[in-house]
């Protein structure tokens, strides 16, 4: 034996026992090398097959120590090595039937690609692999029906055909994922999700490395996740909203989103004789098809959405306006798509809410393709929307039955001349609570005012306060002074569960003789005014809140207010702020009503809320009455010259505010005036003697205001053709209640009279 062919057999022995050990792609791989060897040194068959059963015969190296026995194993490393032997080269045939049954075995491993082929071809999912620069070399049918790219097209190089171009760029295979989902574009069009499993390979014979993968459409699980994200992100916008206004204000910008419309449209029909009321929601300014620009009708639109916010107007034109009364008038959760009966559509139309006065609008911005599953999400989001829609309006008759609660709790629709009052509740969203006011005009001319906090907020509290506030009502009409009504109270108190230590300032305002007299249990003390003066609080007549202890007598005190005075009764909820000293509070109060003696009683009240107003709101009630004494009587004696009319406006008008008489009747006043004082000057004074004279005397009573002008000159008669001129009288009789004109004397005295008008509120809210 040649020392060749002995090496050749130690080697081969080394070999197989190593194998045999521990089968594995590594040990074959040395059959194989030792095959391509035995080629080289010429070493036949015969000798390799005698040497390898020779081995596991006599030798017994298939039976290693663990007792197994590892004949397969053998004889697949055997066949690895005969792999490398060109037996067809050589001229070699073995006619021993071992040698043949080896031989049929590995024909059966030649037949390994027909039937990897055939697997492949049976998967359900997507099959392909892709070579290290990315190109696609093999995919399976499964994988051309899921992309549209089938083995027909084989390469597919970088970018891939069906890659999304909007779509972020997926991970590149084998390096930053193993698994993960990706947007494709199909080859008709459609745009559908897969998730894609790739694992990396080395090829034995040259060492490139290569990808396979599957994948497999997961459109439909990717839709449901979208379609229960878009709904719970619409359901947590509209979950605060208390009014429709809210509701479509959050809820139309989330829907447009979530469904990627161009524009969302919502019409409201208040009623039958006015036209829809819009809500739009919108990219671009709404300018396109179904909305033209008008002055009739009102579109409200999400903040944000125009510039500075605010509305505009605009109406429907005849086709969007059809669209949407038909969808109103339709089934609830009835949805249709426009123009109907076409493959793309423009948009979509269902009527919002059960009431059957609103509809909604969906439009996209190119024609599509609206498959089941938009249809889905579709309906869940307006079928969300409309829940809220219906809740915000069943809130809001609650709101407003709760305000019209509060408004008949809280005192009169209309108030003496010169008041202003201010209920802001501190919980929201019903508006009620246990802070309350009243102001009575009493048969002698005086005004009741009582000003109160309950213990507690609430439903609760308005009970109590409703209560308390019907007898002290009750107590001022039978004449009761403030002491007594206190006195009195105390017992109404003790007999209503909750309303002990409820707090109460009841005052008697005498505007004729600028007195107040009051009484205090243990409530904030007023704050009275004087013009020019910072504010001083009232600390007299103080005692305990009601129903807490017998006290012999509740005390009482009486302050002069000045003429043009400010008083301003309240609750605590003004003034307390958690962390602040509540004298520092009670310093700005009385620093804010230093200048407002100018300022009519419904701009102290906005004034005094915008100095204390913490920053994050009142965390309590807030109630609050605001009195303006009558300012002394205006005197004005002047030349009688044309530039002394700018002067006389101006005096008239400071002194119109500090009567706290509204702006219209004010404006009013003054051009009556300024007209009767023009006459004095052009027509009184006419004779070229010495320059005379113009008086203006104003006063202000209880309910009236008078305004007397008087000259010393001639009265000059109206012609009987005025021409364009000679209105003067018509105006002012026009502008005020009642004119009179007395010239039987020397000069002329015009007197002018307005009555001063109730002031209207609104409940819970200023006015």
């Amino acid at each position: 034996m040649s020392t060749v062919l002995a090496a050749f057999r130690e080697a081969y022995a080394a070999a197989l026992r190593l194998h045999l050990r521990a089968p594995n792609q590594n040990t074959l791989s040395e059959g194989y090398e030792l095959g391509r060897r035995a080629l080289v040194e010429g070493v036949s068959i015969l000798d390799l097959t005698e040497h390898h059963y020779r081995l596991l015969e006599h030798d017994g190296v298939a039976a290693i120590p663990d007792g197994t026995d590892r004949t397969e194993a053998a004889l697949e490393f055997l066949l690895q090595t005969m792999a490398a032997l060109d037996v067809a080269t050589r001229g070699f045939l073995d006619g021993n039937r071992r040698y043949e049954q080896q031989r049929s075995r590995a024909d059966d491993l030649a037949g390994r690609d027909a039937f990897r082929t055939a697997l492949v071809e049976s998967l359900q999912d997507g099959f392909f692999v892709v070579d290290a620069a990315g190109t696609l070399i093999e995919v399976n049918s499964a994988f051309g029906a899921l992309t549209g790219y089938g083995p027909d097209g084989i390469p597919y190089e970088l970018p891939h055909p069906w890659t999304a171009p909007d779509a972020p760029r997926y991970p590149d295979l084998g390096t930053d994922a193993a698994r993960f989902v990706m947007p494709i574009r199909h080859r008709d069009g459609r745009h559908l999700w897969l998730a894609v499993s790739t694992s990396s390979l080395v090829k034995p014979e040259n060492g490139e490395r290569i990808f396979v993968g599957t994948l497999r459409d997961v459109t439909a699980e990717h839709d449901a996740q979208a379609r229960d994200k878009a709904v719970s992100q619409l359901a947590t916008a509209v979950g605060a909203a208390t009014s429709v206004v809210e509701v479509l204000t959050v809820g139309l910008e989330e829907l447009r989103r979530a469904v990627g419309a161009e524009a969302a449209v919502v019409s409201v029909w208040p009623n039958r004789n006015t036209g829809p009321e819009l809500y739009v929601s919108e990219d671009n300014p709404y300018t396109g098809a179904g909305v033209a620009p008008h002055h009739t009708q009102p579109i409200r639109r999400p903040a944000g959405l125009l510039d500075g916010g605010g509305e505009s107007r605009q109406v429907l034109d005849a086709r969007a306006r059809a669209l949407l009364d038909r969808a109103r008038l339709q089934p609830g959760r009835t949805m249709f798509a426009i123009p109907e009966g076409v493959t793309s559509s423009e948009g979509v139309v269902a009527p919002l809410g059960e009431s059957g006065d609103s509809a909604l609008w969906l439009r996209f911005s190119a024609p599509r393709v609206i498959t089941p599953g938009d249809w889905a999400l579709f309906s869940l989001l307006v079928g969300h929307l409309s829940l809220a829609v219906q809740r915000a309006r069943n809130f809001d008759q609650a709101r407003s039955t709760s305000l019209t609660l509060q408004r008949a709790m809280l005192g009169p629709i209309e108030l003496p001349p010169r008041f202003a009052v201010h209920y802001e509740p501190a919980l929201p969203p019903l508006e009620i609570g246990g802070d309350w006011y009243d102001v009575v005009r009493l048969e002698d001319g005086t005004i009741g005012v009582v000003v109160g906090d309950c213990v507690g907020r609430g439903l609760s509290a308005a009970v109590v306060m409703g209560q308390l506030r019907t007898a002290a009502r009750a107590l001022l009409l039978r004449g009761a002074g403030p002491a007594q009504l206190l006195a009195e109270l105390d017992t109404v108190a003790a007999r209503i569960p909750g309303a002990m230590c409820t707090t109460v300032c009841a005052a008697i305002l005498d505007p004729v003789r600028g007195l107040v007299r009051y009484s205090n249990a243990g409530h904030m003390p007023p704050v009275l005014a004087a013009p020019g003066r910072r504010g001083r609080l009232l600390e007299g007549g103080r005692a305990v809140p009601l129903a807490t202890f017998d006290i012999p007598r509740r005390p009482e005190a009486t302050t002069p207010m000045a003429p043009g005075s400010t008083l301003v009764l309240f609750t605590d909820g003004l003034v307390e702020q958690r962390g602040v000293d509540i004298a520092e509070r009670f310093e700005e109060l009385a620093d804010e009503l230093t200048g407002v003696a100018g300022q009519l009683p419904r701009e102290v009240t906005d004034a005094v809320l915008s100095r204390l107003r913490p920053t994050g709101g009142y965390d309590d009630d807030v109630a609050m009455v605001v009195y303006r004494q009558p300012p002394a009587a205006l005197r004005l004696d002047v030349p009688a010259e044309p530039h002394e009319l700018a002067r006389i406006r101006r005096a008239l008008r400071e002194w119109l505010s500090a009567a706290a008489v509204p702006h219209d009747t004010a404006v009013d006043l003054i051009a009556a005036a300024n007209e009767a004082c023009t006459n004095s000057i052009e027509h009184a004074y006419l004779g070229g003697g010495e320059p005379g004279r113009v008086r203006l005397n104003a006063d202000c009573g209880v309910d009236t205001l008078t305004i007397e002008v008087t000259d010393t000159g001639a009265w000059r008669p109206q012609p009987e053709d005025p021409g364009h001129r000679g209105r003067g009288i018509a105006m002012m009789r026009a502008l005020t209640d009642q004119l009179d004109i007395d010239h039987s004397g020397p000069g002329t005295r015009v007197r002018m009279t307005v009555r001063l008008t109730a002031v209207e509120f609104s409940a819970a809210g200023r006015m």
